[in-house]
């Protein structure tokens, strides 16, 4: 199996990627789609070396003892630090696990895991199914096509463009903020203990609603959405097909009309 033990700065190229797994502490990770031959970029590093290895097609970036079940428990105070960018085919299915670093996934077309404690995370364009998992660290999406399904504790979510097929977002305590189209039949769902919810649709939206906060205000910018009772608003947009659904114990929750009047209907 090529393996390399990578102690300084240094750039190596691949002949093809057919899946990648990185995992980190801190720094910063990017993954790149790129039409040229995969590639890892060690631009910077401290601490422990990192190890790359290429077998069957699977390209894994990592520490000796880190591996993607156990990134929790480099909890520890750690002096490992890598800024490293990768690229890989478009249809190169990553695995991206980190402590403490920033990541970045832009154009991969496959299935991207990423699981996070502190680090944030960055997905841009990304257009395959994603599966995020965090503790405190925050993932934004750009232009984000596909389904996504997201788990955090205080971690927070936030969307900006794209359509969306799936969305299954659940945190204890952070914000979810989405303004994306959702496809056809697609469903958006949404469970908060505490962190505030806001999403922002098409006037020409097609979902069947239904928000619901325990102690938090209920708005909404669409006329056809009414209250149904105590913290609680539902109604149907268009013709329907689509399914929204949002939750929360005791933060607000808005669903606002893009090009169109603010929030105005309530139920607190």
């Amino acid at each position: 199996m090529p393996r390399w033990v990578i102690d300084a700065p240094k750039l190596l190229e691949f002949d093809g990627a057919a899946a990648l797994r990185v995992r980190v502490v801190s720094g910063s990770v990017a993954v790149l789609a790129s039409a040229g031959p995969p590639s890892v970029d060690v631009e910077s590093l401290s601490g422990q070396p990192l190890l790359v290895s290429h077998e069957a097609g699977i390209l894994t970036v990592t520490y000796e003892d880190l591996t993607w079940d156990g990134v929790l428990g480099w909890l520890r105070p750690q002096r490992h630090t890598v800024d490293v960018t990768i690229t890989v085919p478009a249809g190169c299915p990553v695995q991206l696990g980190v402590v403490n670093a920033s990541a970045m996934v832009s154009g991969i077309t496959a299935s991207v895991s990423v699981r996070s404690v502190n680090g944030g995370l960055i997905l841009d364009g990304v257009r395959g199914p994603v599966d995020a998992k965090t503790v405190s660290g925050d993932v934004e999406t750009r232009g984000l096509d596909g389904s996504l399904t997201f788990n955090a504790v205080s971690g927070g979510l936030t969307l900006a463009g794209g359509t969306l097929q799936a969305l299954d977002a659940r945190t204890a305590a952070g914000k979810v903020t989405a303004d994306v189209d959702l496809d056809s039949g697609g469903s958006l769902r949404v469970n908060t203990v505490s962190g505030e919810v806001a999403i922002r649709l098409p006037a020409s939206a097609s979902a069947d609603v239904d928000l619901r906060s325990g102690s938090g205000r209920v708005r909404s910018g669409f006329d056809a959405l009414t209250a149904s009772g105590p913290g609680s608003v539902a109604g149907t947009l268009g013709s329907g097909g689509a399914r929204i659904s949002v939750s929360t114990l005791s933060a607000p929750v808005s669903l606002l009309q893009r090009g169109g009047p603010g929030p105005a209907g309530g139920a607190r």
